[in-house]
């Protein structure tokens, strides 16, 4: 009996043993999960245009795990798109844009042209953000070397209007409409467009918060950004910029896809670390690219 007791308690102490060993090869689903989310994080920074809480229309970065263009797309809409999966992966001071429930039906890209056929629940936008959500759109998506024109569609129909204010839209959507647009206009006569990327941090994180002004104003393009780049944003106490007003632009040259500017000695005169020199030059070169539409911007000091 004695015996037989002993070779019943070897029996479930090895199918005990050996269940233990199971449960190590494979992981629970919460175990899983994370695995996944963390491979998720492992893909590279993208740049992305979400709403701040001042309503600004802000350059941020996710991480997006897709390499080939229309596949990377559709992921960024997931982003922009209120109440998806990809929510979660937003920085929580900002918000995405797309009314929820938004889905894309088809996606055509040639010659530089997008091409984006939403639901109708894209219609679905409130009037305060309806600008701002098609401003997200352009700049999301422009932001890709490849694309530089947009068309958007709603159930295969050219979204020509905003939907609540009617304000009519170009059927092809470009840079040209502007960010965060401000109009500073008396007559039609020597109308300047030019764009400045201010600095913002909230909860520790630093972005960048594009500004487009329409303004009567004789003077070059590049002396109107640097100019206001060194004088206070007014628009909002959060903007920064952090040029110093004694800053002086010598001279700059165009080529044809670059640009090389020159300043004086007072360029990164007061800044104290390494990282506000480079929020200047990222400012300079952010604003320098947009109004000028050039690839390259080179700082000489």
């Amino acid at each position: 009996m004695i015996k037989n007791f002993a070779k019943r308690k070897f029996i479930i102490t090895t199918f005990a043993f050996l269940i233990f060993f199971i449960t190590l090869l494979f992981p629970s689903n919460k175990e899983m999960t994370t695995s996944s989310t963390t491979t998720y994080s492992e893909g590279e920074k993208t740049t992305i245009y979400l709403l701040n809480k001042n309503n600004y229309v802000s350059r941020a970065e996710v991480i997006t795990k897709n390499k080939e263009l229309i596949s990377k797309i559709e992921e960024l809409i997931t982003f922009l798109t209120i109440g998806s999966k990809n929510n979660i992966y937003i920085p929580s001071i900002f918000e995405p844009v797309i009314p929820s429930n938004t889905k894309v039906l088809s996606l055509d890209f040639q010659n530089g042209l997008l091409k984006i056929n939403f639901s109708k629940e894209f219609l679905n936008m409130p009037a305060k953000y309806e600008k701002k959500i098609i401003e997200s759109l352009v700049y999301t998506f422009t932001d890709f070397e490849e694309i530089n024109q947009l068309i958007i569609f709603v159930e295969n129909q050219i979204l020509d209007q905003l939907p609540n204010s009617k304000e009519k839209l170009p059927h092809i959507l470009t840079r040209d409409m502007g960010i965060n647009t401000i109009y500073n206009i008396d007559n039609l006569k020597n109308v300047q467009k030019t764009t400045t990327y201010y600095l913002a941090v909230e909860n520790e994180i630093a972005y960048y918060v594009p500004v487009t002004l329409f303004e009567n104003n004789n003077k070059d393009k590049v002396e109107i950004v640097i100019e206001r780049l060194k004088s206070n944003p007014h628009l909002q106490t959060n903007l920064i910029s952090y040029l110093n007003a004694s800053t002086e632009l010598n001279s700059y040259e165009l080529l044809e896809e670059e640009i090389k500017l020159s300043f004086n000695d007072a360029l990164f005169e007061g800044l104290n670390s390494e990282e506000m020199k480079e929020q200047v030059e990222y400012s300079i070169s952010l604003s320098i690219k947009d109004t000028l539409n050039v690839k390259n911007v080179t700082l000489i000091n």
